[in-house]
């Protein structure tokens, strides 16, 4: 996931100016050829998916009332963890990122919308449609390409730290929706900016107070509907503790999903991530189009399963225009391809499990240094766990020494495989 700067063969390196901006108007044809057709179709869409997922959400809650019975806590359990799903991918994520605004109904538009997720819709919206659609992969900017706690280029100095980035991004999947609301507030950032802890920071960022204040007390009302309320109203039929349970079991399920869903959308092989020093400072509409185009990648799969990650499995067709009703993804795909294609550039899709599978491996390839994995089998396996531990002892100037080393080992064995290809392909 080197940036594309550094790249030895830069992908968009055959395009000019002149394709960058015409690309840009190919894109533009297709965004207003969508605004110009949206009408009744798509608000009967959206209209249908809350009224669903509302449904299914009382209709499990109800269930779960009686969830000292297996089968009701199965039932009840299941419905909650999908209903949770939808309602934080399909409706939540994109009303508020203005997709049905133009209906004018002010139950369904990102000035009023809050979802069931513990981040403030108010700090959600900024850190993401703001921040992370303007910056897209832009390493440095866009805290959302590893949530600013992983490294995630090649060309970031590996420390040994780094080491636990695949047990912290599972963790993190585990507690998303506070993960993300860590993340809206810039916690991170504000307790070192304060030299201090959380109360520091307060006091010396009345701003900062403000936004923390409010997401905790949307932490506290998320809480209280799903870990009290809900169980205690469980309690005349027993089921206060399968209640607890089952709603923590619905709120976990719905985390690792839509961490899985992010993840597949930025992180796997094959998407770009950029320098913010080589975006231009007046950066056209082709250019930002183009950043768009390489820094994402989609999920093929069923429609139901599109409709399951808020249509988000059309990452690229997402994050061209963030502000098209999700249903028309799908519609528009073909032609956003088909500019892909004739601009001669690569569109990463993959099914489910392999885009997961692929985000997954380069969180552990990029937790260990530089070529250290394709260096290592099962041969050497003991001699390079050696190696790494003894990376994690010594001082900064050995492990420089001992990761530049690693790395020419690594070009070796390329070199020797691209050769052993050559010879096979011959």
């Amino acid at each position: 996931m080197t940036a594309i700067t550094r790249k030895p063969d830069n992908p968009i390196a055959h395009l000019s100016p002149e394709d960058v901006e015409a690309l840009g108007a190919e894109l533009d044809a297709i965004r207003q050829e969508v605004l110009d057709s949206r009408g009744d179709r798509d608000a009967a869409y959206i209209r249908k998916v809350v009224k669903v997922q509302r449904n299914l959400e009382l209709g499990s809650r109800a269930v779960l009332l009686f969830s000292a019975l297996p089968p009701a806590w199965l039932i009840g359990t299941a419905g909650l963890s999908v209903s949770k799903i939808l309602e934080n991918m399909e409706i939540g994520h994109n009303v508020m990122h203005g997709q049905w605004d133009w209906m004018r109904d002010p139950k369904i538009h990102s000035t009023t919308w809050e979802w069931d997720n513990a981040s403030p819709s108010e700090g959600w919206k900024h850190s993401h449609n703001q921040i992370h659609h303007t910056y897209t992969n832009i390493i440095g900017k866009d805290n959302d390409l590893g949530y600013g706690i992983m490294r995630v280029d090649e060309d970031q100095t590996w420390h040994p730290r780094y080491l636990v980035q695949p047990l912290w991004n599972f963790l993190n999947a585990c507690v998303f929706e506070y993960g993300i609301a860590a993340y809206d507030m810039d916690l991170g950032t504000q307790i070192r900016k304060s030299g201090g802890g959380i109360r520091d920071a307060w006091r010396k960022d009345p701003e900062f107070k403000r936004r923390g204040q409010g997401t905790l007390r949307k932490i506290r009302r998320q809480a209280t509907k799903d870990y009290v309320v809900h169980p205690a109203l469980s309690i005349p039929t027993g089921s206060f503790l399968s209640t607890l349970a089952a709603n923590a079991v619905a709120n976990l399920a719905r985390n690792l999903w839509s961490h899985s869903v992010i993840m597949c959308g930025h992180f796997p092989e094959g998407v770009e991530t950029f320098e913010l020093r080589s975006i231009p400072e007046n950066e056209t509409r082709g250019e930002w189009y183009l950043r768009q185009m390489l820094g994402s990648a989609n999920i093929s799969g069923s429609k139901a399963m599109h409709i399951m990650t808020g249509n988000l499995s059309h990452q690229i067709e997402h994050h061209l225009f963030p502000d098209l009703p999700s249903n028309r993804y799908a519609e528009i795909a073909p032609k956003v391809r088909a500019v892909f294609d004739k601009y001669d550039l690569s569109y990463c899709s993959r099914p489910l499990v392999p885009q997961v599978y692929s985000a997954w491996h380069k969180v552990v390839r990029l937790s260990l240094p530089n070529g250290w994995l394709a260096t290592t089998n099962r041969d050497n396996l003991p001699s390079q766990l050696k190696l790494l531990w003894t990376m994690t002892r010594t001082d900064r100037k050995t492990r420089r020494r001992l990761i530049t080393d690693l790395k020419k080992r690594a070009e070796q064995v390329q070199e020797r495989s691209e050769v052993e290809r050559a010879r096979v392909a011959a």
